[in-house]
Parts: C-alpha cells; structure tokens; sequence
C-alpha cells in the first residue's frame, strides 16, 4: 500500500499533467494556487508523520538487535551450566572438560551468527528507509522548483504586456493635445481617420 505523501506526489503530478497550456507556449502553463497551495500544505503536513514512521521501523530493527544479544547470552548460559554440571563429576571430569569446549563453542557461533544475521537485516533497513526518504524530499523539492519557475514566467509575461500597455494609453493620451506641430502634419477633412490615436487590439 503506498504512503499518502506518495498520493499527494502523484496528485501533484497529475494536476500539473492536467493544467492548461499558456496560450502560445509549450513549456508553461495555467495553474490554480489555492488548489496547487493545498496539494502543497498536506505535503508539509505529512512529511513528518512519514520520517517518523521510518524511524520508527529503525528502532523496531534495534529490538531485534537487543532480542538476538539476549538469544546469544542464554545459550552462552546454559553452555556454562551444562559445563559446570559435566566438570562436577570427577570421573568423567576430562570427557566433559571437552564436551562443554564444543558446547561453549558452537553456543558461541551460533550467537554470533544471529547477531551478524539481525545487524544485517538493521542496516539494509536503515539504508532503504533513509533512501526513501530522500527520494521523497528530493521530489517535492523538485515540484516546488518548477512551480516556483513557471509562477515567475508567467510574472514576467504579464508585467510585459502590462508596460505594452501603458505606453499605448500614454501615446494616445498625448494624440488627444497635440502640439502646433502635430496639428501641422494631421491629416485634412475625410482623410483625418482616427485622428492620430492608437487603437488598442
């Protein structure tokens, strides 16, 4: 089952996949804030809850270290105590002396083998849970850029036409009070046309 931030990354994706296209362009498109700013304000809301479900998986392996240590120490125990028992009879007291070496040895390997087994299974843990975190963060990192990118695009496209504008208006306002000058060069009768005024399209 995935993770809701994984959800909320596919929702990203595909609300970006959906958005239209700027008129005139390939590359940019119409985004809505407050929908993209919601998407954006569950994923903060989310990242902890999932960093914390990692490291909680994290800590689970730690137990597991802890309960094979234990494991590993009860065998070494009754090794001990088996020997102590063997050693305690004098007339076998060489037989036994060898017994409880392989006991207390092959006790030992085993312990070793459980902990060498659950530190492995930790660190592969571990590595995958950091893994996918810092894929997750370096995908919302991502998102985040080219919102950011497309908003300041869209800026500097709107200030454009803006000051386009402007010097429309500003050109026709000074038509309207034409120096001695231009009043020399306007056009005569019929041919006055619009009378030197800019029409905006």
């Amino acid at each position: 089952m995935s993770s809701r931030i994984e959800q909320l990354i596919d929702e990203l994706e595909e609300y970006i996949e959906n958005c239209k296209p700027k008129f005139m362009s390939n590359s940019e498109i119409i985004v809505n804030k407050d929908e993209i700013d919601e998407l954006l304000r569950e994923l903060r809301m989310k990242t902890p809850d999932e960093i914390k479900r990692y490291q909680k998986i994290i800590s689970n392996k730690e137990a597991i270290l802890n309960d094979a240590r234990a494991k590993a120490e009860a065998l070494i125990n009754e090794a001990t105590i088996h020997t102590n028992e063997l050693i305690s009879e004098h007339e076998i007291m060489q037989q036994a002396y060898a017994q409880a070496n392989e006991v207390v040895t092959q006790a030992a390997q085993q312990a070793q083998d459980i902990l060498d087994k659950a530190t492995m299974e930790a660190n592969e843990l571990r590595m995958q849970a950091t893994q996918y975190t810092e894929d997750r963060l370096a995908e919302m990192e991502n998102i985040i850029l080219s919102a950011l990118q497309a908003s300041e695009s869209n800026y500097s496209s709107l200030m454009g036409s803006l000051n386009q504008y402007k010097e429309l208006i500003q050109s026709n306002r000074r038509a309207l009070y034409p120096s001695d000058e231009d009043i020399e060069t306007l056009p005569l009768d019929g041919d006055a046309g619009t009378g030197g005024l800019d029409v905006i399209q």
